[in-house]
């Protein structure tokens, strides 16, 4: 994954509430187990005029040109809710997401977020209503601000916080620890040697 440290970009306002994983990325849509190929997809019934057509909706945020590029996407309560479907984490990264901004998360989405590389970030509805526009979100400094000049601090757990600066998944991030994973098994194997010496079957 890209590492995530500073994202400046003009910030889609789609601020609703109980925005579930079947909005951000309908079944119909998901044809494969594949990461790629769900951009099209993503919010296809607000995307598109009708169910199956690629027919583009006017009156969708998302289909103004000028947030053709952007990177932050604003959200109400509850983003992410309904089923669990990582595809939904990601559509949102291959579309071009790097942070989303809501007033609250649903816990399994905003933990895919951060195993796909998007940050979630909660704030509250007066924020929120200010951060349209051009804003700035240094993951470093776990700040967020405004072309206006208003600023907001926000927080995020030092495990999520290093694999998103890092760009690391999971894995990646055990593997760091690899070092001390080895020393703990060879500690191990000196306290107990017939664990070691099991023989399967």
């Amino acid at each position: 994954m890209k590492p995530l440290k500073i994202v400046r970009s003009l910030a889609v306002p789609l601020i609703v509430d109980n925005i579930d994983t079947d909005i951000i990325i309908p079944s119909r849509e998901m044809k494969s187990v594949s990461k790629t190929g769900l951009s099209d997809g993503l919010f296809a019934g607000w995307r598109y005029t009708a169910v199956g057509s690629r027919e583009i909706n006017p009156d969708f945020v998302l289909n103004d040109a000028k947030y053709a590029d952007a990177e932050i996407l604003l959200a109400g309560d509850n983003m992410g809710c309904g089923s669990s479907r990582e595809h939904a984490a990601w559509a949102l990264a291959e579309y071009g997401f790097r942070v989303v901004i809501a007033r609250s998360f649903n816990p399994i989405f905003r933990g895919n977020c951060i195993r796909n590389g998007i940050l979630p970030v909660k704030l509250s509805p007066e924020p929120i209503a200010k951060a349209e526009g051009q804003i700035t979100v240094n993951l470093e400094a776990m700040t967020i601000t405004s072309e206006a000049g208003d600023g907001w601090n926000f927080e995020l757990e030092t495990e999520a916080r290093e694999m998103l600066l890092e760009g690391l998944d999971p894995i990646d991030l055990t593997l760091k620890r690899a070092a001390d994973i080895a020393a703990f098994r060879e500690a191990d194997r000196a306290r107990r040697p017939w664990i070691y010496n099991l023989k399967a079957g």
